[in-house]
């Protein structure tokens, strides 16, 4: 799902509790969703902050995503 369709419906009070979880404003919530870039960390905290109805992959295609799920964890 795209940012903007999953914000569209949300009054000022949902916006602002969706972007508390995000870890940021509902500005800047709402810039991404207008075509800003995110951070790859804020796209993986909108992943996160929407219980994957947003996807990380989504917000940035540019990023290997698969690549770095599968990297084994560093001891």
């Amino acid at each position: 799902m795209k940012l903007i369709d999953y914000i569209k419906p949300m009054n000022r009070e949902a916006l602002e509790a969706f972007s508390v979880r995000c870890g940021t404003t509902p500005g800047q919530i709402r810039q991404v969703a207008y075509g800003r870039r995110a951070s790859a960390e804020l796209a993986i905290r909108i992943d996160r902050g929407s219980d994957g109805c947003v996807s990380s992959e989504s917000l940035r295609p540019d990023i290997d995503w698969e690549y770095l799920r599968s990297k084994p964890k560093a001891a």
